[in-house]
C-alpha cells in the first residue's frame, strides 16, 4: 500500500513538473548571500555548498527545472522576490503568518527547533529567567530576532547582519548567548572555535506564531503554478528517499 502511494505521488509530481518546466526557461532560486552553514555557504572555490543547496538541486532535478542559484542579501530577499529579481526564496525561511501577508509558500521541506548557545559551564537557560540581563545575539530579520524581542525582553538583544558575526562575538566573549536554528547551532559547536568555548544549553519553547510552521520555498503571490510545481517536487524527493539520503550526510536525525 505504501509503495503504491509513493508511486502515485511520484507520478503526479512528474506530471505537474513536466508541464511547468515546459513553460519556464529559467527559475532563479534566491539564497541568502551571507554564509549559513551547514545549509548554504561558499567553498574555497566560491561554489555554494551545503544541505539546502543539495535539496535545491534535487528539487530542480526532479522537476527538470533550469534553476540558477542567485545570492541576495538576507534583509532584502523578500523585496527581491516581489520585485521580480528572483523567482523563489530557498534560504531557510520559516513559514509565518506575517510573511504570508506578502508572499506565498510551498509545503515545508524542513522543520527544526530554535536553540540557545552559551559559554560552557554558564548558568544560562533557554528561557526568560535564564536570559534575564544577558547579552543575547540574534541575526537580523529572522524569526529568532522576533522571538527574542517578544519573549526575552529582559535581555540586552544584539542584532547582527549575519549569523557568522554573532558566532564570532560569542567566541570572543562579547555575547553571553545567542539564539539560532538548532542544526546551525550544532554545526557551530562542532567547529574548533565553537567546541572550545560553547555549548547548546537547550531549545526555546516553541511559538508557531513567531517561529513558523517549518521552512518552505517562498514565491510571489499569484504564482500558483510554480508553488504547486515545487510542492510536487518536494513530495517526490521525500517519497523516493532523496531527502532522507541528503539529510543523512549532514545531520544525525531527520529534520522533517
Amino acid at each position: 500500500m505504501r509503495l503504491t502511494r509513493r508511486a502515485t505521488l511520484a507520478a503526479a509530481a512528474l506530471t505537474l513538473l513536466a508541464g511547468f518546466a515546459q513553460a519556464q526557461d529559467q527559475v532563479r532560486i534566491g539564497i541568502a548571500a551571507e554564509p549559513y552553514p551547514p545549509f548554504a555557504s561558499p567553498d574555497a572555490a566560491g561554489n555554494w555548498v551545503g544541505w539546502e543547496i543539495e535539496i535545491i538541486n534535487a528539487i530542480c532535478a526532479a522537476g527538470n527545472l533550469n534553476c540558477v542559484i542567485t545570492p541576495v542579501a538576507w534583509d532584502g530577499i523578500i523585496p527581491s522576490l516581489t520585485g521580480n529579481q528572483i523567482d523563489v526564496i530557498m534560504a531557510s525561511m520559516s513559514i509565518t503568518e506575517d510573511r504570508m501577508q506578502t508572499i506565498d509558500f510551498s509545503d515545508k521541506y524542513y522543520k527544526t527547533p530554535a536553540s540557545i548557545v552559551a559559554a560552557i559551564g554558564s548558568d544560562v537557560t533557554p528561557d526568560a529567567g535564564g536570559l534575564e540581563g544577558m547579552i543575547l545575539g540574534v541575526q537580523a530579520s529572522t524569526t529568532h530576532q522576533d522571538y527574542a524581542q517578544t519573549h526575552f525582553a529582559g535581555s540586552d538583544i544584539r542584532i547582527y547582519q549575519t549569523q557568522d558575526e554573532a558566532n564570532q562575538d560569542l567566541v570572543a566573549g562579547r555575547l553571553d548567548a545567542m539564539q539560532l536554528d538548532s542544526t546551525a547551532a550544532a554545526d557551530f559547536v562542532a567547529t574548533e572555535a565553537g567546541a572550545a568555548c560553547c555549548e547548546i544549553v537547550g531549545n526555546v519553547e516553541d511559538d508557531p506564531a513567531i517561529l513558523g510552521m517549518g521552512v518552505g520555498a517562498g514565491v510571489r503571490k499569484g504564482e500558483d503554478a510554480l508553488r504547486e510545481a515545487l510542492n510536487a517536487a518536494i513530495a517526490q524527493i521525500i517519497a523516493d528517499g532523496t531527502h532522507a539520503e541528503i539529510t543523512s550526510r549532514y545531520f544525525s536525525a531527520p529534520i522533517l
